[in-house]
């Protein structure tokens, strides 16, 4: 048997690539919210990415800096936006001197949240690569990238 052969045989015996990678995300996602629950925290896992990552832009965040570097559409994240600023989280406002920008900022209330989950976030995060050796981690990425690069639009299929 060929190794592509054997790779592709190893596919199918987990149910599939998409089927494996959705079943580690889903573990990784519940325990983030699990973890949230149990500190009193109403939040999504894409609202707490989001408040994030205007904590970690400062001063200088803007909704199409949240946009461009999220994974999820215009519209999507402009409603996660809403959401966070409807439970009083952050505050939307524009540029001094840029009316076409939203300025994107903490409020005291975003903050104490932040403050509350972020070093449960942070231990969690560590527990990914519990017990993972750094050649380990480094080859998992090295292959998401390949595989990822597969399914580009431009590559030939």
């Amino acid at each position: 048997m060929t190794i592509l052969k054997k790779m592709l045989n190893r596919i199918d015996e987990i149910q599939g690539m998409g089927f494996h990678l959705d079943l580690v995300l889903r573990k990784i996602q519940k325990a983030y919210l699990r973890k949230f629950d149990e500190l009193g925290v109403d939040t999504t896992i894409e609202q707490w990415v989001i408040l994030h990552q205007i904590y970690q832009l400062g001063d200088h965040a803007s909704q199409r800096d949240i946009v461009d570097e999220n994974f999820r559409n215009r519209a999507t994240t402009s409603r996660v936006i809403a959401g966070l600023e409807r439970k009083g989280w952050i505050s939307k406002t524009r540029f001094d001197g840029d009316q076409k920008r939203f300025k994107l900022e903490l409020t005291p209330k975003g903050q104490e949240i932040l403050d509350l989950t972020l070093p449960s976030a942070l231990a969690l995060r560590k527990l990914a690569i519990k017990d993972v050796e750094a050649s380990e981690f480094e080859t998992f990425l090295k292959v998401l990238d390949k595989i990822g690069g597969n399914y580009e639009e431009d590559q030939p299929q």
